[in-house]
């Protein structure tokens, strides 16, 4: 009974922790005059929780996550770009993490670059030209810069909560 509840409130600390980074991030001034630019600060909490309890849990709390800062910072539409992204970099990244046993880095990067795809195919299908997908490369040069960034802060953190619970 212990261990759920201590679960329990891990999850619940993630996903606050994951709302307050996003709500940072919103806060920060966009240096690149590039719309969709972004660090993607609340990734790491999904690492953490990949790495640290569950695929499963980690999913879970980009979920929630997704639909809480959708309703408080963003609107209906900016929550289904945040969706797309999010399911197809949580699953690349459970796949790599579970299949290919890649290392923390890698699985960031690779989260990073299937959220800007994501995103990319709902703007597709929502503006309906396959133009934007020249758009990926400048996406894609952000998503490795800021994917590495944040992988290689991840890693310190992942080894220290392993420690703590």
């Amino acid at each position: 009974m212990r261990e759920q509840t201590e679960k329990l409130a891990m999850r619940a600390m993630l996903v606050a922790l994951a709302f307050v980074l996003a709500w940072l991030e919103a806060q920060i001034p966009t240096f690149i005059a590039v719309p969709g630019v972004k660090l993607g600060l609340t990734n790491l909490v999904v690492l953490l929780a990949l790495y640290r309890l569950s695929w499963k849990d980690a999913m879970v709390i980009n979920l929630i996550r997704i639909v809480l800062v959708g309703l408080t910072f963003g609107s209906l539409f900016s929550m289904w770009y945040s969706l797309a992204g999010g399911l197809l970099s949580g699953i690349g990244m459970i796949l790599l993490k579970n299949l290919l046993h890649a290392r923390l880095v890698t699985v960031s990067v690779a989260g990073a670059l299937l959220h800007n795809l994501g995103q990319i195919l709902v703007a597709v299908f929502v503006l309906d030209t396959s133009s934007l997908f020249y758009y990926l490369v400048v996406l894609w040069i952000s998503g490795l810069i800021a994917g590495s960034i944040l992988g290689l802060l991840c890693v310190p953190i992942v080894s220290r909560v392993k420690k703590i619970l």
